[in-house]
C-alpha cells in the first residue's frame, strides 16, 4: 500500500476541506428566493444555478406574463431576447454536420428519438425561453416555460418588455407558437401564404438534401497546406 493510500498517512487539511466544499452562489440563491416569493412557489416549477455563471428558472405556463412584470419590478429592465425550443430530435438527422447523420436520398424520415430537456426539465416538446438583465444588480437570468401542445399558446411579454415584439413574431413564424395579447403577430421573414414552421424539427429542409451544405464540401486549404501535401506526396514516390 502506498503512503498516499495508507490509513496512517497524514491528511492535508486544506486539500480535504477543498474536496468537501460545495460551490455556492449566494447572489443567485437570493435572487431565486425573491422571484419565488413574488411569483408564488406553486408557479416556480424548477430552477438551476450554475455558480458564478447563470440562474435558470422554469415557471408554470399561466404565470409567464406575471413573471415578466415581477422581473421588471425587481429591477430587470433590460430585455435581452426571447425565443423558443423544439426539444424533439430531428427525424431527418442533422443533415449538415456529419456524414453519419445525413439522410440518404430517397430515405423516409425515421421515428424521432426520446425527448431530452435542459437543466430545468420540461413537460413536452416546446418551450419558450427568455433572458433579462439588471444593470443595477449587474446580473442576468434565463426564464423558461412549457408551451401546451394542444393550444401552442403562451401569454405575450410585450406589455412589459416592448422589445419582445419582434422576438415573439419570429417565434410565432418559425415555431407556430401564438403569443396571446401580442398586438400584431405577422410574418417577418416568410411570405404571408407560407405553410409550415421552418424551425420545427419535423419541418423538412429539402434544400439541404438537394444541394449539400457548403460548409461540408467547399473547404479551402489553409495557407501552406498544398505545399505540405505536395512535399509529402513527393517523399512517398
Amino acid at each position: 500500500m502506498s503512503p498516499l493510500s495508507s490509513p496512517d498517512a497524514p491528511v492535508d487539511e486544506a486539500e480535504a476541506t477543498e474536496e468537501e466544499t460545495v460551490e455556492t452562489d449566494e447572489r443567485r440563491e437570493s435572487l431565486l428566493a425573491e422571484v419565488t416569493e413574488a411569483l408564488g412557489a406553486d408557479h416556480v416549477v424548477a430552477s438551476h444555478i450554475a455558480p458564478g455563471q447563470d440562474l435558470w428558472i422554469r415557471v408554470a405556463t399561466p404565470a409567464w406574463a406575471d413573471l415578466a412584470r415581477i422581473l421588471r419590478d425587481l429591477g430587470f429592465s433590460y430585455f435581452t431576447f426571447l425565443s423558443a425550443i423544439d426539444w424533439m430530435p430531428s427525424p431527418f438527422g442533422r443533415g449538415m454536420d456529419a456524414e453519419v447523420d445525413k439522410v440518404l436520398e430517397g430515405a423516409l424520415p425515421k421515428e424521432p428519438g426520446e425527448i431530452e430537456h435542459g437543466v430545468t426539465g420540461g413537460t413536452g416538446r416546446f418551450e419558450v425561453f427568455a433572458r433579462v438583465y439588471s444593470i443595477d444588480r449587474t446580473i442576468g437570468l434565463t426564464l423558461k416555460t412549457d408551451v401546451p401542445e394542444d393550444t401552442m399558446t403562451v401569454e405575450t411579454w410585450t406589455g412589459t418588455y416592448a422589445g419582445a415584439d419582434w422576438h415573439e413574431r419570429e417565434a410565432w413564424e418559425m415555431f407556430g407558437i401564438t403569443f396571446e395579447g401580442h398586438p400584431r403577430l405577422r410574418h417577418i421573414y416568410l411570405p404571408s401564404d407560407f405553410e409550415g414552421n421552418p424551425l420545427r424539427k419535423d419541418f423538412p429542409l429539402l434544400a439541404r438534401h438537394v444541394k449539400p451544405w457548403p460548409g461540408i464540401v467547399d473547404v479551402e486549404p489553409m495557407p501552406g497546406e498544398d505545399d505540405e501535401a505536395a512535399a509529402d506526396g513527393g517523399e512517398g514516390e
